[in-house]
């Protein structure tokens, strides 16, 4: 077992948007991302995404709606939903890949 400082490994990441795989668990991905105010290109995946906001805020954009989840929230897109992130996200997300 190891301890990991979520908040600080973000903040360590060189680039944001670009997701690090920190843990696997099962056939699960636990990925890290540090957002800074801009945006992410919409995406869509053949497997259920939980997405994670620990501080800031992120404005995912699901169809026409943007949905902001904040800090302790937890949004979960189910397979073959197509989404983004609108501008002025900020802060660190967790995404569970599933």
């Amino acid at each position: 077992m190891s301890l990991i400082d979520l908040l600080a490994t973000s903040a360590e990441l060189p680039d944001a948007w670009r997701s690090t795989v920190v843990g696997r668990f099962g056939g699960a991905n636990f990925k890290l991302v540090r957002m800074d105010d801009g945006g992410y290109e919409e995406e869509t995946h053949d497997f259920a995404e939980g997405l994670l906001v620990l501080d800031g805020a992120m404005n995912l954009s699901i169809g026409d709606q943007i949905v902001e989840v904040g800090a302790g929230q937890l949004y979960v897109v189910p397979a073959g939903v197509a989404h983004g992130v609108a501008p002025g996200s900020r802060g660190t997300l967790v995404i569970l890949d599933v």
